[in-house]
Order: C-alpha cells, then structure tokens, then sequence
C-alpha cells in the first residue's frame, strides 16, 4: 500500500507539473502570438507609409512631368531668316511690313496675287520690327527674324498643325526649313523682356521684377514687426489673459485664407490710404499681413529655444532683461528666424488671390522701375497666360511655372543652409 501511495503521489506531482509546463506553454504561444500580431501590425503600418509616400512622389513625378513637357520647349525661340532690304519710306515711318513683304515674296516668287501675298505676313512675328530697327535702310541684309507663335508651335511640334495656318503657309514653312532658313535658339526675350499680346515675345522679366519689388516692400515691414512682436510676448509680456487673447489670434491669423488678407489690403491701403492700385507697394503691404503670423510664430519658437540657463548666466553677470535679450538671445535665436522668414517669403512669393483683389492682375508691358509703377508677379502672370485661349501661351504657362519653382526651390535651400550653418546644439 505504502507503494501504491507514493507511486499515486508521484504520478500526481508530475501530473501539476505537466499542467504547469502546459501553463507555461500556453502562456509562451499566446506570447509568441502578441509578439507576431505587434510585428505584423507594424509591418503593415510600415507598408501603409511606404504607400502613402510612393503615391505622393508619383503624382509629384506626374506634375513635374506634365509642366515640364509642355515648358520646356518656351526655351527655345524659332526664327527665319529672310534677306530684307530696308527702305528709305519704311525706315522713316517705321512700318515695316512693306520690306518684309518684299523680303518674302522673294523667297515665294509665284505668290503674286497681293491676297495671297498678305498670308505670308503672318509667318513672322510682329515684334520682328524690334530686330529691322538695326537693319541700315537700302543695304540688302540676311537677317534672322523671329517667327510667329504659330510657326514656333508648328516646328516644336514637327510640324503638327494647331488650326492657326492655311495649308498654303505649312508648304512655306516646310520650304523655309528644308533650305536651312528655319532654325531653333535660346529664347533669350523670355527672360529679358516684359508681358506681350504675341506669345513668342512674352516674357517674364516684368512679373519677376515685380515679384522681388513686393517681397521687399512685404519684408520691409513684416520682418521688423513682427520679430519686435514675438520679441515683447516672449521676453517682456506679462502672462495674463490679454497675452494670451492675442497670441490665440496670432496663430489663428496664420490659417485665414489669403483672399481675406486680399480684401484687408483692397480696404485699408487702397481705399483709405490711397496707395496706388496694381503698385508694388500695395501688393507687399498686402502680403505683410500674411507672412506676419508666420515670422511671429517662427521667431518666438526659435527664441523659446534658447536655453534659460544662458539668462540666468547673463542676468547674475549684472546684465539687465534689455542687454540679456539684445546681446544674448537674440543672436542665437537669429537662424532660426531667418529661416522662418525666409519661409514666409516663399510662401508669400506664391499667393495670387490678395494680389488679384488689389488690381495687380493688369496687363503690364513695361518692366516696373519703382515701388509706385503699375506692376504684377509672377503668380498672377501665369493666371493670366493660363486665361488665354492661344496655343503658344500654354507653353509660356508652363514656362513660367518651372521659373517660379526654381525660384522657391533657391529660396527653400537658403533656408536650409542657413538652419544648417547657424543651427546651435545645446
């Protein structure tokens, strides 16, 4: 009996053992479960931002793509080249379309009807007489001319007719190009000359200038204000409930939309203070509104970086509140203000509501030379290309497009070589 017991009471003790070592195992397995469901949960989230990010470069590829492919060739510039004699009446008058008639209906020697001789005009650009104009009258000159916007559009698209030229004209073209007088340059006018009602002479020296005249006067007065302003609520405020109603208002200024900023500017510096409409100085004051919140935020973020401990070290060195902000935090604070304001300048550099709703939306030929001068930017130059029905401006738009990301694109890496060189790590 005695053996019966103790053989039942070891099966008993291996049989808790067994149920422990079950336990245990269910335990590991439910472990090891967890453990997977955790690492498949992060595999997938993983996945999830894998796709987000790859369905953002794909449409970002598609959009460089679709401007890029159509403004790309607004680089190029075709030109003619006709053997014009210049005379004395046409140079006296400066009608020049007599000798280029001429000119041309020597090249076309069975075109005699004067009807039809008028369609060969058109193959050359109006602005063309800008060139003539250096051309000695009753000297015979070979010449190059620039093309009009329908001839620069059929040879960038090989010949590819967008409904503006009479089969008549597409034969004298492809004759033109066959005996070398059609040829493909750099089209220096893009970026030397103003808008213009021809495609092939407009240009977008004017909406830069008049860009970099309204990002200065804008910069003139928001940078001063608004880092004075984050200054005093940083370091001189007291904390109470006024303080706090304006900084809540600060940081909702910043997500208004620009339209409103747009009819501020319309109201207070149009129609009350009598700035001039479509002036550089109206558009700049317009946009100081906007890149105010944002040079405030920016600068009370990088003035909260700095560390107390630097004001305490200056403040027990006898230094008073005024000279410890002056001689020490603001100069470590100063990187990550400028590229906080350099920020606001990009995103300020491509508004076009407030600029529209201040009549900066004109068409403007001459280049603007001062804050007062009838202007437009950059923006509302491609608002405007991209209104108009011609063939030739879509590629101006496009054009356009790519200068002004560039220009965003310099200005971002400003910003980050400036954070980069200046950035302080505590």
């Amino acid at each position: 009996m005695d053996e019966i017991k103790k053989k039942l009471k070891k099966i008993d003790r291996r049989r808790k053992a067994f149920k422990k070592l079950m336990k245990r195992q269910a335990i590991y397995s439910q472990i090891e479960l967890s453990v997977a469901k955790r690492r498949k949960t992060e595999e997938r989230f993983k996945a999830y931002g894998i796709a987000a990010v790859s369905v953002a470069l794909i449409f970002m590829a598609v959009l460089f793509f679709n401007i890029i492919s159509k403004g790309y060739t607004a680089f190029q510039q075709t030109q003619i080249m006709l053997p014009v004699t210049i005379s004395e009446n046409d140079a006296a008058s400066g009608n020049y379309q007599p000798s280029l008639l001429l000119a041309m209906q020597g090249l076309f020697p069975e075109v005699a009807e004067n009807i039809v001789a008028r369609q060969l005009l058109p193959l050359i650009s109006k602005g063309a007489t800008e060139n003539l104009r250096e051309v000695p009258a009753g000297n015979p000159k070979e010449i190059w001319l620039p093309a009009s916007s329908s001839v620069d559009m059929l040879i960038k698209s090989d010949m590819k007719n967008f409904g503006r030229l009479k089969p008549a004209q597409i034969e004298w073209v492809k004759f033109l190009d066959q005996n070398g007088r059609v040829r493909k340059v750099f089209n220096t006018a893009f970026f030397t000359s103003g808008d213009s009602r021809e495609p092939e002479m407009a240009g977008v020296l004017g909406s830069m200038v008049g860009s970099v005249l309204v990002i200065i006067s804008c910069m003139l007065l928001a940078f001063p204000l608004g880092t004075m302003t984050a200054i005093y609520l940083e370091e001189f405020a007291p904390k109470n409930k006024l303080t706090e109603f304006i900084e809540i208002n600060i940081n909702n200024l910043a997500a208004v939309p620009s339209i409103i900023f747009g009819l501020l500017g319309l109201t207070v510096y149009l129609q009350f203070m009598g700035v001039p409409r479509s002036a550089p100085l109206a558009g700049g004051l317009t946009l100081a509104l906007m890149a105010l919140p944002v040079i405030v935020i920016a600068t009370r973020t990088s003035i909260r970086a700095i560390p107390q401990n630097i004001r305490d070290g200056a403040s027990a060195l006898g230094a008073s509140h005024l000279q410890v902000v002056k001689h020490h935090v603001l100069p470590l604070a100063m990187p990550g203000i400028m590229t906080g304001t350099i920020l606001s300048i990009a995103r300020v550099m491509g508004e076009t509501a407030p600029l529209i709703m201040i009549g900066m939306v004109a068409f403007i030929v001459n280049v603007p030379t001062d804050f007062l001068s009838p202007a437009t930017a950059m923006p509302v130059q491609i608002y405007l290309w991209s209104d108009s029905a011609e063939q030739g401006f879509i590629e101006k738009t496009s054009a356009c497009i790519i200068v002004l990301l560039v220009l965003l694109a310099l200005i971002n890496a400003v910003a980050v070589y400036l954070r980069k060189k200046f950035e302080v790590r505590w």
